[in-house]
């Protein structure tokens, strides 16, 4: 899979998650930032990624978002 394709991906994965009703806890745990804005700024850092080549083993924007999740150290900037 070609990189836009994967950016593509993880940008649609990310919006998801940020509006997803489950999200709801983030507003009762913090103050300063908003789930778009902390996703915006997490997919910003993927994306970078994306482009340096760090997930070209990988097939899905998917599984990028379960790599960054179960392991933020993947990415460099964040």
């Amino acid at each position: 899979m070609n990189r836009q394709e994967l950016i593509d991906q993880v940008k649609e994965a990310y919006a998801n998650i940020a509006s997803s009703d489950s999200q709801q806890h983030f507003h009762q745990t913090t103050t300063d930032i908003t789930p778009e804005a902390y996703y915006e700024k997490l997919l910003g850092a993927v994306i970078t990624e994306i482009q340096n080549g760090t997930f070209d083993n990988c097939r899905s924007g998917a599984e990028i978002v379960n790599k960054v999740a179960a392991d933020k150290s993947v990415i460099s900037a964040f």
